[in-house]
């Protein structure tokens, strides 16, 4: 093979690998069947919002639910609202909107089911300091963070337990209803700790 195929082979490998993890072709097979109760989608990520609207297209279902997703990246949905907010380092969209996702799920039954649609950028677009922290507090940290030189593992573990919503936190307050993670990774080794 000459150099000339091999980028070719290359380009085209690459190309197969972008379009199997677009949402409107990974998402399909994994909608879930309709709960007893309501369905709550909610996410963050860089590809939330085209997760929720390939969501909308494969659930024939009622649902409503809230994303956020970076300033830029939204999509037309009919039934969940897209939030905008910035990433890598938090606002105070960010921090509304997560608030908003919070009281979303805060009185679900267990005949509800909460899809939470994740991907690469959630843990900043989600800004909910924990304890005394400030926004203005997980910005420095943001910044501190991206400064330092820090992989994605070693900030999102940080932000893990500073947050009130990260680690699993928000998935707790979604009880006692069940919650369906799908998540699209653009994290090396796609640890679901680190999307």
């Amino acid at each position: 093979m000459n150099d000339s195929q091999s980028r070719a082979f290359l380009r085209a490998l690459f190309e197969a690998a972008v379009a199997a993890a677009q949402p409107e072709r990974a998402l399909a097979a994994h909608v879930p069947a309709p709960p007893k109760g309501r369905l709550l989608v909610i996410g963050a990520g860089k590809a939330s919002a085209e997760m929720a609207r390939a969501f909308e297209q494969a659930y024939a279902g009622p649902l409503e639910g809230l994303v956020v997703t970076r300033y830029g990246y939204a999509a037309p949905c009919a039934r969940i609202e897209i939030a905008e907010a910035a990433h890598p380092v938090p606002d105070e969209a960010g921090e509304a909107a997560t608030r908003r996702l919070r009281a979303l799920v805060s009185n679900l039954t267990q005949d509800d089911l909460v899809v939470a649609l994740m991907s690469g950028g959630g843990s900043s677009l989600l800004a909910a300091p924990l304890g005394a922290m400030t926004l203005a507090d997980e910005q420095a940290l943001n910044d501190a963070l991206l400064a330092s030189g820090a992989t994605i593992s070693e900030m999102n573990c940080l932000r893990r337990h500073l947050s009130a919503v990260k680690g699993g936190r928000l998935a707790a307050a979604c009880w006692p209803a069940r919650v369906l993670t799908l998540a699209i990774s653009d994290v090396p080794g796609d640890d679901p700790g680190d999307i």
